[in-house]
């Protein structure tokens, strides 16, 4: 066997077929709705006016869905939020402790413009797979964010 084989046999493993494609679920856009319209749902029962983004699992946005008077930053703030868990595949809230806790992976909130590492963001996940992410902006707390975000995925039956 050759050195190029031999690095192309290396370079595929497990299918040993070279054209072969890995199954990737992808988050419908009928889910991504439904689980917008559940967070609005559960942040209206307690009167919080708030944005809610979804975003599939490259952090491009599937739902935008925005209250009767949340404020103007809520659009961003639960995009990001939705982006951020999306690509590291953690609560945002989770993240926000970790940074607290691991002083030397500050740089986390600086990879890029769409990182908000503040409570409310919550990865999508389906059969296991990381499919998306949900982020909510607005309640007054983040983790009322996160409380209505969670009525999004339990919605659509995401982990």
């Amino acid at each position: 066997m050759g050195v190029v084989a031999l690095m192309l046999s290396f370079a595929l493993p497990g299918t040993g077929q070279a054209n072969a494609l890995p199954e990737i679920k992808a988050l419908p856009l009928e889910l991504a709705i439904k689980a917008g319209l559940a967070t609005l749902d559960e942040c209206s029962r307690n009167n919080y006016r708030v944005s809610v983004a979804v975003v599939d699992r490259g952090g491009n946005v599937k739902a935008l869905l925005r209250h009767d008077g949340a404020g103007a930053h809520t659009p961003d703030s639960s995009f990001k939020k939705a982006y951020t868990s999306a690509s590291l595949g953690r609560p945002t809230m989770e993240l926000a402790e970790l940074l607290v806790k691991v002083p030397r992976i500050q740089a986390l909130r600086d990879m890029n413009d769409k990182i908000l590492i503040l409570g409310g963001g919550l990865p999508i996940k389906l059969d296991g797979q990381l499919v998306g992410g949900i982020g909510v902006g607005g309640a007054p707390g983040d983790q009322f964010d996160e409380t209505c975000a969670r009525a999004g995925l339990k919605a659509i039956g995401a982990e």
